[in-house]
């Protein structure tokens, strides 16, 4: 139990050499096992810190470790958003601009990352904001709900109702609607990314 924490936050980065692997594969099976490990994966950011918790088993690895396993597991989902080819119509997820909104979003990550990786070798750990907390769960809701319709999309090879609903899927995704959950999305990342630079930000001494 002491170690199980870490091992689940570990796993998380782990797992996503394998989501890319089955989300690139095109295929709805492939897809829908790399929305499912997603899924997984988001899940089990919740739970390390829980059990870290509730146990007393937390460290300063843990504390590193951790939000550094949710910006691999976001920021690799979001970059592969930026290379999925078009579908069978010609619709493709990311337009132009998609690629400053996840540049930006990969910016502040990074700087935040640095400023953790400096606090360490000052002997500090920076603890993480709740808005930050807010942050990453906007953009793992995002990111899941972006898979869920591209999987559901596939399902226009069907038939009947199932072709329908995956009709309805592709039309959902492919409307403005995404890119406005996404630029929102943005906004929020950088604005929890400034709070981690201001002079109110909490440090504790371990």
């Amino acid at each position: 139990m002491k170690h199980l924490p870490n091992v689940l936050t570990i796993g998380r980065i782990v797992i996503v050499p394998v989501f890319l692997v089955l989300l690139f594969s095109g295929t709805l099976v492939g897809q829908l096992v790399a929305t499912v490990l997603f899924i997984l994966a988001a899940i089990s950011d919740y739970w390390d810190g829980r059990l870290a918790r509730e146990y007393g088993v937390g460290s300063r690895l843990g504390q590193f470790l951790d939000p550094l396993a949710d910006k691999v597991l976001v920021l690799g989902a979001f970059f592969a958003f930026l290379f999925l080819p078009a579908d069978a119509e010609g619709n493709r997820l990311a337009e132009g601009w998609w690629w400053w909104a996840v540049g930006l979003i990969a910016l502040r990550d990074v700087a935040v990352t640095v400023l953790r990786a400096w606090a360490e070798r000052q002997g500090r750990s920076i603890q993480t904001r709740y808005a930050a907390k807010l942050k990453t769960t906007v953009q793992l809701t995002f990111l899941i709900a972006a898979l869920v319709f591209l999987t559901a999309s596939k399902l226009t090879r069907y038939d009947g109702w199932v072709g329908d609903l995956g009709e309805y899927a592709g039309l959902a995704l492919y409307s403005p609607a995404t890119s406005v959950l996404l630029l929102v999305t943005v906004v929020l990342t950088l604005w929890t990314g400034a709070l981690y630079f201001t002079r109110q930000q909490p440090a504790a001494t371990l």
